[in-house]
């Protein structure tokens, strides 16, 4: 049975604390379109997302009219495109890409996911040609995100793989160096990808998922924030049950909003991504989150034990809401998407060390981090190793989104608008680590990788 107060305080979530559900993402097999013909495999590609998401931002509309629940945005990803490219050459990737643009448009979505290569053990051609054009395909595009998983835990890294990837930020910042290097904010390196994840630009369609899903993320920093607040002087054991039980409330209303767009799509509800995930709205951040705990200001020493603290809590209240929890679910912590880690740089409290300290207990990693435009791609690739290896040696997932802003220095700043927010440009350690990136290879699994 409802009760009042629980409507009420759900009202004031959404009212005044930026609770919303932050993206309802359709995943899309494209398996069944693999053709020998460059022109019919788009073609195929195509109709198959035009056809299956077709009723999909009307859905989201209908229901957030229904329930008066924001959602934000309403996406595709779909099946990494290297796995069903096979003899594409690059030019065809780069076609392939334009395919996803026109279908994206076709449907009214705001993001497309899953221009994406897995190369953690290795690079096939098909693999290393759509590498090889992702920063066009970013440059030429605006609605498709390409992610590249360059390690895993069992698998251990691939340097060879970051080496390119360094490569590939560069020259997509160089590429839209007219739009503050936009290209690199849609573009993400990995380990230990999800294959569920509903976010951007990391969204794609796994190779164990059904052929079409429904997976949705829900969001409200806000609303953990305002409950801390107003808990006042109690000890961190009350404020880590405080935050389970909100994590629980919000991750219901994404249980409730799910079910009910894959109901009306007639696909199966796959996962809730229960994130914390920020935005530039004041009062919306998980920077603060942790400043209402007590910390002068994020950044400090504790902010690390604080953020952990957070991300066990929400994972607690979450998963006991609901039975198919999936994607990152935890706290992210963008810089240029939160006001309060915006704030945190320009006070000097926030380092790019202190965040890939954090990284290692919260959920993805070094993301939305704006850098020098003329930071030496091997200095890249060392930041992705760094952030990766945390990722390989905790069996969990990280991640990098950094944008090297061409034209840019410290003390500048870019303004990519909307959610994307705006970031200072971060100073970075630029000792060169050239010697040991160029020296290639893979870096071997940590021995506690052997479990079998």
């Amino acid at each position: 049975m409802l009760d009042t107060r629980d409507i009420l305080e759900t009202i004031q979530m959404i009212r005044q604390e930026n609770l919303d559900i932050r993206t309802i993402t359709m995943g899309i097999s494209l398996y069944d379109c693999v053709s020998d013909d460059e022109d019919r495999l788009c073609q195929k590609i195509y109709d198959k997302i035009t056809t299956r998401a077709e009723h999909l931002v009307e859905t989201g509309c209908d229901i957030e009219k229904k329930y008066g629940i924001p959602i934000v945005n309403k996406r595709i990803s779909v099946t990494p495109v290297s796995l069903v490219g096979g003899a594409l050459s690059p030019d065809g990737y780069l076609k392939l890409a334009h395919t996803l643009q026109r279908a994206a448009e076709n449907v009214g979505v705001n993001f497309i996911g899953g221009y994406s290569a897995l190369v953690h053990k290795g690079m096939t051609d098909s693999a290393r040609n759509l590498i090889s054009v992702i920063p066009e395909a970013l440059a030429e595009t605006s609605l498709v995100c390409s992610s590249v998983n360059v390690a895993t835990t069992k698998a251990g890294i691939n340097m060879d793989a970051i080496r390119l990837m360094g490569s590939a930020i560069k020259r997509a910042a160089a590429l839209t160096a007219d739009n503050n290097s936009i290209g690199c904010a849609k573009l993400v390196v990995f380990a230990n990808v999800p294959e569920d994840n509903p976010f951007m630009a990391g969204a794609f369609h796994g190779v164990g998922e059904p052929e079409t899903v429904i997976n949705v993320g829900v969001s409200g920093p806000g609303v953990v924030s305002s409950a801390i607040a107003r808990a006042g002087d109690c000890d961190l054991t009350a404020i880590a049950e405080l935050i389970k039980v909100t994590a629980f409330k919000i991750t219901r209303v994404g249980q409730l909003v799910a079910t009910e767009a894959a109901n009306r799509l007639g696909v199966p509800f796959g996962i809730i991504d229960l994130s914390l995930a920020p935005t530039p709205a004041i009062g919306d951040s998980v920077a603060h989150i942790l400043e209402n705990m007590g910390l002068e200001v994020c950044g400090a020493h504790g902010t690390t034990a604080a953020l952990a603290m957070l991300n066990d809590a929400v994972k607690k209240g979450g998963v006991m809401a609901s039975n198919h929890v999936g994607g990152l679910s935890g706290a992210f912590i963008p810089v240029s998407e939160d006001a309060g880690m915006i704030a945190a740089v320009e006070k000097g409290a926030l380092s790019i060390e202190k965040l890939e300290a954090m990284t290692a207990v919260c959920s993805v990693g070094l993301d939305m981090i704006a850098i020098p435009g003329d930071t030496p791609e091997e200095v890249i690739c060392g930041i992705i190793a760094d952030e990766i290896s945390i990722g390989v040696a905790n069996t969990k997932t990280t991640a990098v989104r950094v944008i090297p802003a061409v034209g840019k220095k410290v003390g500048d700043s870019v303004d990519f608008g909307g959610l994307l927010g705006y970031a200072p440009i971060m100073p970075l350690n630029t000792y060169s680590p050239a010697k040991f990136i160029n020296r290639g290879g893979r870096i071997p699994a940590p021995i506690h990788s052997l479990k079998n």
